[in-house]
C-alpha cells in the first residue's frame, strides 16, 4: 500500500512537470508569432512612411507646377464681353460689339415719306493695349463696308497728364455727340451735333490730346477734312471743349461746358454743310446752311452747354451759334439748341463720366428700368429765314445692362415748306 501511493505521487509528480513543459513551450511560441507580426507590421508602416513622403513631394511638385502655370497664364474675363490679358498686364486684348435695329412709321403730311427698318448700326470693336499704347478699331457694318465702315480706329497715349490720340476718331465738340451711341437718351442725336450742325463730319482723321479729372475736362483736336471714305483734300480743322462739374458725386451731378469748332474748307474739300432731318431719321430733311468746298471758305461754331442729373431726374442743353462763309455777301448765321430730359420711373440713376465729361446709361437691376425722355430742337439760318424745329418724346425700357428698348415720336416743323411730318420709332439695342 505504501508502494501504491508513492507511485501514484510520482505520477502525479511527473504528469505536472510535463503539464509545465507543455505551457511553457506554448508560450514561447506565441511570443514568437507576436514577435514575428510586429515585425511585419514596422515593415508596412515603414513603407506606407515612404509612399506618404513620395506622395507629398509628388503633390509639392505638382501645386508648384499649377501655381506657375496660374501665374503666366493670361487672365479671361468675359463679363459683359470677352477681355484677354496677359499675365504681366502689358498686354489687353477686349472684343465688344452693338446692334441697333429700328423700325420706321411715319404721319405723312406734305413731304413723302417711306416706313421701313434698318440696322442703325451693326458694329464690332477690338481694342486693348500693347507696351503702354492703347488702340482702338470699331467697323460699323451698317453703314457698309471697308472704309465706309470706320468709326473709332486709333493709337493713343497717356503723356503730360493727359492722353494723346492718332488716327481716326470725333473731334472734341458736341456734348451729345461725343456720348456713346448705346447711352443716347432718343434715338438719334440733336440738331447741335453731326446729325444736323455738322451734317455727316462725324469722324475725322487727326490727333487730339484730352486731360480729365474727376470734374473736369480740356481736350483739343486738329483734324483732315476727309473722313476714312472721303476722297483727298486740303482742308483742316480744329476743335476744342472745356468742361467743369461743381457739383459731382453719386447721386446728383450739374456740369457745365463750352467748345468750339473751326473748319476750312481750302483746297478739293466737300462742301461743308447744316442739314436737320426734324422728323426723324429716315424723314424729311432741310438744308439750312452750306459752305461750298469750291469757296474755300470757313465755317465756325461756339457753343456753351449744361447738365445735370439729380436722383432720377436728368436735364441735358447745348446752343450753338454757327458762321457759314460765302463767297459772296455776307456769312450766313445759323442758330441751334436743344433741350431734353428724362425721369427714372422705379429707381436708376443716370452716371457722370468724368473722363470724358458725358453722361451715361443707369445701372441697371434685376427688375429692369423704366425711363420717360423728352426733347425739343432748334435750328434757323438768320440770313435765309430758314427755321426746323422738332419735338420728341419717348420711353426707354433697360431690361439689363446689355438690352434695351428704346421707343420715340418725333413731331417735326419745317417753317420753310410748311411741312409737319410725324414719326413713330421703336428700337432694339443689344450690346457687349
Amino acid at each position: 500500500m505504501r508502494y501504491s501511493l508513492l507511485a501514484a505521487a510520482l505520477a502525479v509528480a511527473m504528469g505536472s512537470t510535463s503539464f509545465s513543459a507543455s505551457a511553457a513551450d506554448s508560450r514561447d511560441q506565441t511570443i514568437a508569432e507576436l514577435k514575428a507580426q510586429l515585425e511585419a507590421l514596422s515593415a508596412k508602416v515603414a513603407e506606407l512612411e515612404e509612399r506618404t513622403d513620395a506622395q507629398s513631394d509628388v503633390n509639392l511638385d505638382t501645386a508648384a507646377q499649377l501655381d506657375k502655370i496660374t501665374t503666366g497664364s493670361p487672365k479671361i474675363d468675359t463679363k459683359g464681353g470677352v477681355k484677354v490679358t496677359s499675365a504681366d498686364g502689358k498686354f489687353e486684348a477686349s472684343i465688344g460689339g452693338r446692334i441697333h435695329f429700328d423700325t420706321y412709321a411715319f404721319d405723312r403730311d406734305l413731304a413723302s415719306t417711306t416706313g421701313t427698318t434698318e440696322f442703325r448700326r451693326a458694329r464690332l470693336t477690338l481694342s486693348g493695349k500693347a507696351y503702354g499704347w492703347d488702340y482702338k478699331m470699331e467697323n460699323d457694318f451698317g453703314a457698309g463696308g471697308g472704309l465706309e465702315g470706320f468709326r473709332d480706329v486709333y493709337i493713343a497715349k497717356s503723356a503730360l497728364g493727359g492722353k494723346f490720340t492718332i488716327g481716326h476718331f470725333k473731334p472734341y465738340r458736341a456734348m451729345e455727340e461725343l456720348t456713346s451711341s448705346n447711352e443716347l437718351l432718343t434715338m438719334e442725336r440733336p440738331f447741335a451735333s453731326a446729325t444736323g450742325l455738322f451734317s455727316s463730319r462725324q469722324f475725322q482723321q487727326g490727333v487730339g490730346y484730352l486731360r480729365a479729372g474727376d470734374n473736369y475736362t480740356a481736350g483739343v483736336s486738329v483734324f483732315n477734312l476727309r473722313g476714312a471714305s472721303g476722297t483727298r483734300n486740303e482742308g483742316v480743322g480744329s476743335a476744342g471743349r472745356v468742361t467743369f462739374a461743381p457739383i459731382n458725386n453719386d447721386n446728383n451731378t450739374l456740369h457745365f461746358g463750352a467748345w468750339y469748332s473751326y473748319e476750312n474748307a481750302n483746297q478739293g474739300s466737300d462742301n461743308l454743310s447744316a442739314s436737320f432731318n426734324y422728323a426723324g431719321r429716315r424723314g424729311p430733311s432741310q438744308n439750312i446752311a452750306t459752305t461750298t468746298g469750291a469757296s474755300r471758305n470757313e465755317v465756325s461754331v461756339y457753343a456753351v452747354e449744361a447738365a445735370g442729373s439729380f436722383g432720377p431726374a436728368f436735364f441735358q442743353a447745348e446752343y450753338a451759334d454757327a458762321s457759314f462763309g460765302q463767297p459772296l455777301g455776307a456769312d450766313q448765321d445759323v442758330k441751334t439748341y436743344y433741350v431734353q430730359g428724362s425721369f427714372m420711373l422705379n429707381g436708376g440713376h443716370k452716371p457722370y463720366k468724368g473722363g470724358t465729361g458725358v453722361f451715361g446709361s443707369p445701372k441697371v437691376a434685376d427688375k429692369g428700368l423704366w425711363e420717360l425722355t423728352g426733347r425739343y430742337d432748334y435750328a434757323e439760318n438768320e440770313t435765309l429765314n430758314r427755321e426746323v424745329t422738332s419735338w420728341i418724346l419717348g420711353m426707354n425700357y433697360y431690361v439689363n445692362p446689355n438690352l434695351r428698348f428704346m421707343f420715340n415720336y418725333t413731331q417735326g416743323d419745317n417753317e420753310v415748306t410748311g411741312d409737319e411730318t410725324a414719326q413713330y420709332a421703336l428700337r432694339t439695342q443689344f450690346s457687349w
